[in-house]
């Protein structure tokens, strides 16, 4: 799990610096692309033959095949012999953004929900495949890659965010080229640590086989000194408990790292990383799609769970407690149908507790907790709605509901907490970029831009009158009930 282990760095550099860093790296992340997402330089070719002192073999067919010159490990580091290893063999790649392996099926993933705990705290990742795709040089090869963005959130704040670099080669197995990692602190950038790139920081990773058995060894990252990684696979075809039901296929891996500690890993067919655990820690996949996408409309019930959420934030703001109680009683009979049918076992419990304590703080009339409920009962809403609805649109709803988590850090003069909300509502809106038109983007950037200088000046009035704002216009762009 990239987040066990990354969350505990540590470092403190001029906040208001990082945080202009941040504003601007959010949006360059996807080099080799032009403003449409589409690739400005050729697709990858094929690999060329050894270069002088490096080692290969000759097939029976007269193809030439390449060894990956590996770098050099700590002995410190327990790593299984080479024997055992699958990913020494350089691959190639004709069609590397097609990726169908099923246990990573990173091109087919519109958008991927895991929940769990870190540090005994609530955390919550978002994984997105963007429309860029970014071209990346390794041995000789020029290789067009899938960008996957990867949210995740801790006890509600935005802790981590990466931008990770896939292709599929031509026997199956899916690579790894890299990633730009963004860690966070009280609302500003503290480290970029674990940010590496093949061909600059080390050789790209074999991050799936294309048929792996059990044994089989390959390194998921392998620049030691700035990441490394490595698996065995202790199991294959394994049943899951999945999101919706029992999922057959499964893969159970065991991972290394560069401290000598391990993970265990799952992987499941379309889904890819199912479970990870180590140190107390678990990151467990609860919904993605399209894998649980339902060809239905949405359940009215969940239509009133999150419209009922949107409804007490505003109400309990103003006060009209009578209409909030009456719009929770609403919200509760409409859980009480939906938890009788069949709902991802993980939401389930997030759902359930957001609504006892938004009816706890309601009746207690506490403003700013009942509408931080009301936040939290419209993400677990917005959650279950993700199978029958397209992915951009829960992520605009999604970018509503940080903005109105700015209000509430506002309200309360949480400085930290307002440049956290502005960051998170930045790099969802990097997922929805291609889902609205020129206009419509032009109208989220400019409020955008404008929470982000209110940020760096610490005016927070001025973000929070840009967020409701863009509230405004993002309501705008949802399809009416």
């Amino acid at each position: 799990m990239r987040a066990g282990a990354e969350l505990r760095r540590v470092g403190r550099i001029d906040r208001r610096a990082l945080l202009v860093l941040g504003l601007t790296t959010a949006l360059v992340t996807a080099g080799c692309t032009d403003e449409a997402g589409s690739v400005s330089a050729s697709p990858s070719a094929s690999a060329s033959p050894p270069a002088s002192g490096e080692s290969g073999s000759v097939s029976a067919s007269g193809e030439v095949s390449r060894t990956i010159s590996q770098p050099v490990v700590p002995s410190r580091i327990p790593v299984a012999p080479e024997s055992e290893r699958v990913d020494l063999t350089m691959p190639t790649f004709s069609d590397p953004t097609n990726v169908t392996n099923p246990l990573f099926p990173v091109s087919l993933q519109e958008s991927v929900l895991m929940l769990g705990h870190v540090d005994g705290k609530p955390f919550r990742t978002e994984v997105t495949l963007l429309p860029e795709t970014r071209i990346i040089e390794w041995e000789g090869q020029r290789v067009e890659t899938l960008v996957s963005q990867y949210n995740a959130y801790l006890d509600g704040r935005i802790e981590e965010v990466a931008y990770d670099y896939y292709a599929q080669a031509d026997d199956g197995s899916v690579w790894y080229f890299g990633e730009d990692v963004f860690d966070f602190r009280d609302g500003a950038i503290v480290v970029t640590e674990g940010t590496w790139l093949a061909g600059r920081d080390g050789p790209a990773a074999m991050i799936m086989p294309g048929d792996p058995q059990i044994g089989d060894v390959y390194r998921t990252e392998n620049a030691p000194g700035f990441v490394f990684e490595e698996v065995t696979v202790r199991a294959v075809d394994e049943q899951l408990d999945g999101p919706m039901g029992p999922i057959d296929g499964g893969l159970l891996a065991e991972e290394l790292h560069s401290d000598g500690t391990t993970e265990q890993k799952i992987f499941a067919p379309g889904y890819g990383e199912f479970y990870t655990s180590g140190g107390g820690d678990v990151e467990a996949l609860a919904l993605a799609v399209p894998t649980d996408a339902i060809s239905e409309p949405v359940p009215p019930e969940l239509t009133a769970l999150s419209g009922g959420s949107l409804d007490v934030f505003d109400t309990a703001g103003s006060g009209d407690w009578k209409a909030a109680s009456a719009t929770v009683r609403d919200m509760e009979a409409a859980w009480a149908t939906v938890r009788g049918g069949n709902v991802p076992r993980l939401i389930e419990p997030l759902m359930e507790e957001a609504l006892r304590v938004l009816a706890r703080t309601v009746r207690s009339r506490q403003a700013a907790a009942a509408r931080g409920a009301a936040i939290q009962a419209a993400r677990s809403s917005f959650d279950l709605q993700l199978p029958y609805r397209p992915a951009a649109e829960i992520d605009l709803a999604r970018m509503d509901l940080w903005a109105a988590q700015l209000l509430v850090d506002e309200a309360a003069g949480v400085v930290g907490g307002v440049g956290a909300d502005a960051f998170a509502i930045d790099y969802v809106r990097d997922r929805i970029r291609a889902a609205v038109d020129a206009r419509d983007l032009t109208r989220i950037n400019t409020e955008l831009g404008t929470i982000q200088v209110a940020v760096v000046d610490e005016d927070l009035a001025l973000a929070a009158a840009a967020a409701e704002r863009l509230r405004r216009t993002l309501a705008e762009l949802q399809p009416s009930a």
